[in-house]
């Protein structure tokens, strides 16, 4: 349930003011897989290598950021320490109620993930009491065509910025089954708003099948979203089906719980 996430598109070098800049960088820095090569937080960020260098080496004096040598960056104590705070407090509001879920839908893995720019970001996760583990982790990026939390923030959104959001990220076939053409995502969304749940049916991850619900904050914009997550091979289609009454009650109770921090 994890993937790479590509450079950014669409955006000149020059774009965005310096502040937003240096926002993209840090995104770019904390991305999986690191400590990253210069010219590659550049490339993902949408800077010139010679804004990217500048950004760092202040990021690294601060402490947000680590010089690994060899050209490669890394995300910082800093930042670290603020990550971890940031969760803290989202794990204070949500944990809960992400723990009631997951013992209403069998004991299966639950995760709550909130929407940065083209993608998604785990924030907390609640792992399966089965002798099986899904590969996700707290801080993942994930995919918005092709997974349940990012079909379901999809489906929240305006049709111009669903298509936006594609522009920029792309819609590459993770599996077989992946959704891959625009008009086809539209009818995806159609279906999801009409269920009020959405599905990920071994898109992202093959033997992997999830259902998700958009949490909503009081102007019904999309935050972030919720899901639960089988194997195939264990749970059958019908039974991951029928927790979704209690993935959508939880998700309604979060708007509150997350507004302060979010």
């Amino acid at each position: 349930m994890t993937s790479a996430l590509p450079a950014r598109r669409g955006r000149a070098s020059a774009a965005g003011t310096s502040v937003e800049k240096a926002m993209r960088i840090i995104e770019a820095l904390a991305t999986s897989a690191g400590p990253h090569r210069l010219m590659d937080v550049a490339a993902r960020a949408a800077v010139p290598r010679s804004t990217a260098y500048r950004v760092l080496a202040m990021l690294a004096a601060e402490g947000y950021a680590e010089n690994c040598g060899d050209g490669r960056y890394g995300i910082g104590g800093r930042l670290s320490g603020l990550g971890a705070q940031i969760v803290s407090v989202v794990s204070a509001g949500v944990g809960p109620a992400l723990r009631r879920l997951q013992q209403e839908a069998g004991g299966n893995t639950v995760h709550l993930a909130v929407r940065v720019g083209d993608h998604a970001v785990y924030l907390h996760k609640i792992d399966s009491d089965k002798p099986y583990e899904m590969r996700s982790r707290v801080g993942n990026q994930l995919w918005l065509h092709c997974t349940a939390i990012g079909k379901a923030v999809l489906a929240h959104l305006p049709r111009d910025e669903v298509e936006s959001v594609v522009a920029s990220a792309g819609m590459p076939p993770r599996t077989p089954a992946t959704i891959t053409d625009l008009p086809a995502l539209h009818a995806e969304l159609a279906a999801v708003r009409e269920r009020g749940y959405s599905v990920d049916d071994e898109e992202n991850e093959e033997t992997v099948r999830c259902i998700g619900a958009a949490i909503l904050d009081r102007s019904g914009r999309p935050r972030g979203g919720v899901s639960i997550s089988t194997v195939t091979f264990a749970v059958e289609r019908s039974e991951l089906l029928g927790y979704a009454p209690a993935l959508q009650a939880a998700v309604a109770g979060m708007t509150d719980l997350l507004q302060p921090t979010w």
